[in-house]
């Protein structure tokens, strides 16, 4: 998802491109279990994926400034600055390092150890399908629309972007769509983590390790529990894939000539769609820190004194949002925050528009 904050830095970086970011829609859809529409709310929003936007990152970095397939090991700071070291036993120098390195953060972990993502208590199950394998029914429906499906504590939300060619033309879109599902941390989950050889990824399964039985048993779910044209979805889709959800808030983001940078500082719950966009605000705000200081160490505070509250801001705000669908609510602050943003008119009003 975009929002204008993410199209106002890449115009400010020069990275707009001819061609088209992602897919427009001018309504959402709430779709009853019966097929009908439940809820309907006027809201343009351009739609865009992860691929589309990173190409337009990566073509204007040359490739010589672009370096992967390498793990960073392990950072020391000094007077001059920072030195890096990675598994291929190479050392790098720096004025500044710079962690964006997401959710499971390398340098996050070496700096603030107590500092860990928080299992939401539930799981997103993810997935797109090409136009072309979706019946009438649901291009007509389900795919000129950010839509949802809501049964009881859980949420479906699906919305077009460009197809593998990067193309926004009809007929060549994808439909992409998010299933939120409570898991016990104990029980549900731990079982969904454990592959056919019996090991458990407490971080993550990959997805071709996922057993086909977990796979099966929420494509059945789906023709129980949701609407006949995300029923079809579901079914359709071929590479169906789930992810635990996180939160994570970091008390500190500037460590000297360290500093942590989108995920690796916050990670918030999907619902908001800030992510990327929340990314490119810290991007934009460590440069501005450091056009406005001659010194990294004084502008990296400043860049935190700006950022830190922000972040926390999000994370709280998507908290809110999924607190409906954990396995689990704990406190009678949760349990009245759920309240408030279970119905269809506040979820289809709160999710993924700016904060």
């Amino acid at each position: 998802m975009t929002h204008q904050a993410l199209l106002e830095t890449l115009s400010q970086l020069g990275l707009e491109s001819g061609d088209p970011l992602g897919v427009r829609v001018q309504q959402r859809v709430v779709l009853a279990r019966d097929g009908s529409v439940r809820t309907a709310l006027a809201l343009p929003q351009l739609l865009t994926a992860w691929s589309r936007l990173f190409g337009v990152l990566r073509s204007a970095l040359p490739d010589h400034e672009y370096h992967s397939g390498r793990e960073l090991c392990a950072l020391s700071q000094h007077a001059a600055g920072v030195t890096a070291s990675f598994s291929d036993g190479s050392r790098h120098h720096a004025d500044l390092l710079v962690a964006a390195d997401g959710l499971r953060s390398t340098v996050r972990r070496q700096l603030l150890p107590d500092t860990i993502p928080l299992y939401a208590g539930y799981v997103a199950w993810r997935g797109t399908v090409d136009e072309s394998r979706l019946s009438a029914r649901v291009r007509q429906q389900v795919l000129p629309y950010f839509a949802f499906d809501l049964p009881p504590h859980e949420q479906l939300v699906a919305y077009p972007i460009a197809g593998v060619d990067d193309s926004a033309a009809s007929g060549r879109r994808r439909l992409n769509f998010v299933w939120y599902r409570p898991a016990g941390e104990a029980d549900t989950l731990r079982d969904m983590l454990t592959d056919n050889d019996g090991r458990h990824w407490p971080e993550g399964i990959p997805p071709p390790r996922v057993r086909a039985g977990i796979i099966e048993g929420v494509r059945r779910a789906a023709g129980e529990v949701l609407s006949p044209q995300f029923a079809e979805v579901v079914g359709a889709c071929e590479n169906l894939f789930f992810q635990p959800i996180f939160d994570l808030a970091s008390p500190q983001i500037a460590f000297g000539r360290v500093v942590l940078l989108g995920d690796a500082s916050f990670v918030a719950r999907p619902h908001c769609g800030m992510g990327v966009t929340k990314a490119a605000d810290d991007a934009m705000a460590l440069t501005q820190a450091l056009n406005r200081h001659d010194s990294v160490d004084v502008a990296l505070r400043a860049y935190e004194r700006g950022r830190l509250g922000e972040g926390q801001r999000i994370v709280a705000h998507a908290r809110a949002l999924g607190a409906y669908m954990q396995a689990q609510l704990r406190t009678p602050e949760e349990r009245e925050t759920a309240e408030r943003h279970r119905s269809p008119e506040a979820v289809v009003r709160e999710t993924a528009v700016p904060l």
